[in-house]
């Protein structure tokens, strides 16, 4: 995985199949996955994963699973069957529900097949603050929060995270350089943050450690997506070659 291709993830954030697929015929040459989320997947279903995989990419089918163990196992189970490259699950679900999801892919798909899919679990949401978890109870700062969830999937079996690009440090100081890390939150320096807090450019995520870039807005409301997103593998080849 050398290339800038390979690492940028596209955030396929449309309402149909036909956006869909004129993304992916616009951005094929220049993507090596499609990020897939709930508004697009609830509608569209698995034929919007089989149209990316028919353009010759990837799918990061990004639905998020927090429920019981066994109802997360058995959706991961249906996101295999699907031959999508990645997925995740919400790691505040837990480690037994994680545990279960990794025990179950295992069974079907061990560990070095070319067909098991990357499993990952969220850590923080990027668009969250402190303020934001106080909220809902979590009293401890997001610089503990995220290697404390990322350590927890590591100890699940989870091949990685999903994570600010700010964290990614934290993140290898607990897990290690083994562990995947995807990151959205990223934002080149002519894009603007939206709704993003944690955000850093796509050349710094990568020297800072990360493995996967999910980049959405910068790329799809640029006058000219297609010349943003070879200014952005520009960058991100830059920073790997060093």
């Amino acid at each position: 995985m050398n290339s800038a291709k390979q690492r940028l993830i596209f955030a396929l954030d449309v309402d149909n199949l036909e956006d869909a697929r004129n993304w992916v015929a616009k951005l094929q040459g220049q993507v090596g996955v499609f990020k897939i989320g709930k508004q697009l997947f609830t509608r569209c279903g698995p034929e919007v994963v089989r149209l990316v995989q028919d353009g010759g990419c990837d799918v990061f089918l990004d639905l998020k699973y927090h429920d019981i163990p066994n109802t997360v196992a058995m959706a991961g189970l249906e996101a295999q069957r699907l031959g999508v490259r990645m997925f995740n699950v919400h790691a505040l679900g837990g480690f037994e529900m994680m545990a279960k999801l990794v025990a179950e892919i295992d069974r079907v798909s061990p560990r070095g097949n070319p067909d098991r899919p990357i499993l990952l679990a969220v850590t923080i949401l990027t668009s969250s603050t402190e303020e934001t978890l106080r909220r809902v109870g979590i009293d401890r700062p997001i610089q503990v929060m995220v290697p404390k969830l990322a350590r927890l999937a590591k100890d699940a079996g989870m091949d990685g995270v999903v994570a600010s690009p700010k964290e990614v440090g934290l993140i290898r100081d607990a897990c290690g350089d083994d562990f995947l890390i995807v990151t959205p939150g990223v934002r080149p320096t002519f894009a603007s943050q939206d709704d993003q807090k944690r955000v850093t450019t796509p050349g710094d995520a990568l020297r800072s450690g990360a493995d996967y870039l999910v980049i959405g807005r910068p790329i799809s409301a640029a006058a000219d997506p297609a010349l943003a997103a070879d200014m952005i593998l520009q960058e991100m080849q830059e920073a790997l070659n060093e």
